[in-house]
């Protein structure tokens, strides 16, 4: 469940508050999977998606702009 102002998609600014990098959407990876977020020189910002098995899964639903949104 994402709390209101939690993911960029329900509210949060598309700026880091740190460096102040505007955020971009993209297909990132962690140990648990590919994920379409938000990285700035500060790290990873969030993470507006579930997680994909493979980055081409992630791409597409990037580019498609139907992910789901956690």
């Amino acid at each position: 469940m994402v709390l209101p102002g939690e993911t960029i998609a329900t509210g949060a600014s598309d700026q880091c508050p740190d460096c102040k990098l505007k955020l971009v959407l993209q297909v990132l990876h962690s140990p648990a999977g590919y994920y379409i977020g938000t990285w700035c020189h500060c790290g990873p910002y969030s993470r507006e998606s579930g997680y994909y098995k493979n980055s081409l899964e992630a791409e597409v639903a990037l580019m498609q702009g139907g992910f789901e949104r956690e």
